[in-house]
């Protein structure tokens, strides 16, 4: 037989033992020979014996054993355990950028991951999440066209629109009505609260980051003719710093941030800042701890909402614009009610 032959023989072996065995689902001598035989491939058990040493030989590990006079084998196990794929399951299920449509084909791939038996029980046990999906199905083209762009050093362009009351698309447009094309030099995707986002500089504002929702994107181009500069280059490899911030996605003034706090909120203040957040002990009720955020009307919110519980002690710049906000907010509520 010819080496191409053996090679198509060993590749539609293996192939079988991946995808249809584990070490709970063996498969014999025999029914090898039968299933290979049905898609064409020539085989004896002497021929199978053989090829499965080759495999192991060369680094492609096959297991046997005898059971009642008849050879068994099987892949002792796959690239991902079903612990690992049913969290990556999960996670493309909780993810609300990725529309409904696209959540089944990627699950379904995952799921293949594990072979044929552990497909079908993934499948079966797997969890329905109640996320409200997004329905731009464009999102994975605009992925791959900004990872291009990124991998080229290349700025991109792209519409970007909002949602009006009826949930249909309002595209951004300029003062003479026109459709707004930005233009932007891409920094990173960042995935921050169930949401993905692209991380932009503009030479225009340089001391600023743009951050733009991907499912909000529309019509991405790589502008060929374009490259990226210097201070793109930095932030983006200065990524995993600003990803560390708080209220990223939320544009607003990068700063340090002492807060106060009662210990009842150790909790949810982790949850938001992280296991590496170092607190310091007040009194027997109270902790303080320094942050880092994005200044924004969605902090001072999420401040807002544990009440008196929580204060901004430094800087107090900053502990004003928050007062400032409360008493916009209140001042506000009594002009609705006097009026």
């Amino acid at each position: 037989m010819s080496e191409n032959g053996t090679k198509l023989i060993l590749l539609k072996l293996y192939e079988l033992l991946l995808k249809e065995t584990d070490e709970e689902h063996p498969i014999s001598r025999n029914e090898l020979c039968r299933r290979l035989g049905d898609q064409g491939v020539p085989c004896s058990s002497r021929t199978i014996s053989r090829d499965v040493a080759l495999l192991n030989e060369s680094g492609y590990e096959v297991c046997s054993f005898m059971q009642d006079h008849e050879k068994f084998y099987y892949i002792p196990e796959t690239e991902f355990s079903i612990p690992e794929l049913k969290i990556l399951i999960d996670s493309v299920q909780a993810a609300s950028f990725i529309t409904p449509k696209k959540t089944n084909q990627i699950v379904d791939k995952i799921a293949a991951l594990g072979g044929s038996h552990r497909k079908q029980l993934l499948k079966r046990y797997r969890s329905e999440f109640n996320t409200r999906k997004h329905s731009n199905e464009s999102i994975l083209y605009n992925i791959d066209h900004i990872e291009s762009a990124i991998q080229k050093r290349k700025q991109i362009a792209f519409s970007y629109f909002d949602l009006d009351v009826n949930m249909q698309r309002v595209f951004r447009t300029r003062e003479d009505g026109t459709r707004r094309r930005y233009q932007v030099e891409p920094v990173a995707l960042v995935l921050s609260e169930d949401n993905y986002y692209l991380m932009a500089f503009n030479a225009k504002y340089p001391g600023h980051t743009s951050n733009y929702r991907l499912d909000r994107m529309d019509f991405v181009d790589v502008i060929e003719d374009s490259e990226i500069s210097k201070e793109a280059l930095a932030k983006q490899k200065n990524v995993a710093k600003y990803t560390s911030q708080a209220f990223r996605m939320h544009n607003g003034e990068q700063a340090k941030v002492k807060l106060q706090f009662s210990k009842y909120l150790i909790a949810p203040i982790v949850d938001k800042f992280g296991e590496s957040l170092r607190m310091k002990t007040i009194d027997e009720n109270t902790c303080t701890a320094t942050v880092d955020v994005q200044v924004s009307k969605t902090f001072f919110g999420w401040l807002a909402q544990f009440g008196t519980d929580i204060t901004i002690t430094e800087p107090e710049r900053v502990r004003k614009m928050y007062l400032d906000h409360l008493e916009m907010i209140v001042n506000k509520g009594k002009e609705e009610e006097q009026n």
